[in-house]
């Protein structure tokens, strides 16, 4: 299934490519991209006045559930890049779509698609709270 790329991101946040998270072939190792999707969503999370401490203290956690990711170019040691994100809502699922792109010449490096559930006091959950923070006026549909 291929990724579904939102219209725009309203989230970005920016890194740059470390020695050690590069492989022996000199190129940033494959799971790392996943750390900087994972770091993203926080950041973007934060940026929304919610953090996934405070919405664990509250009995809600949001769950990865499946992530797709697409490889198209890889970075290299001391590239600098911004990872851009945007959540949407399918059903009782959270889906952020992630795209990672090298500053120095806007080269589409990553395509990820990340579907987390929300988890209430044990229980999978709507997650109505959760969602509302990260859609805002988006409801979930009944």
């Amino acid at each position: 299934m291929a990724i579904k790329e939102p219209r725009t991101y309203p989230y970005r946040t920016d890194f740059k490519v470390r020695d050690y998270e590069c492989d022996l072939q000199g190129i940033v190792n494959h799971a790392n991209y996943i750390h900087y999707c994972e770091h993203a969503r926080h950041e973007a999370l934060e940026a929304l006045g919610g953090s996934f401490q405070k919405s664990h203290d509250a009995g809600e956690d949001l769950v990865v559930a499946k992530l797709q990711i697409e490889y198209l170019v890889s970075l290299r040691s001391g590239d600098e890049f911004y990872v851009e994100t945007a959540f949407r809502r399918e059903g009782v699922r959270v889906v952020c779509a992630q795209k990672i792109t090298r500053k120095a010449d806007g080269v589409k490096c990553v395509m990820a698609e990340v579907h987390a559930v929300v988890v209430k006091d044990g229980k999978l959950s709507r997650g109505d709270t959760l969602f509302d923070l990260l859609l805002g006026i988006d409801k979930p549909e009944d």
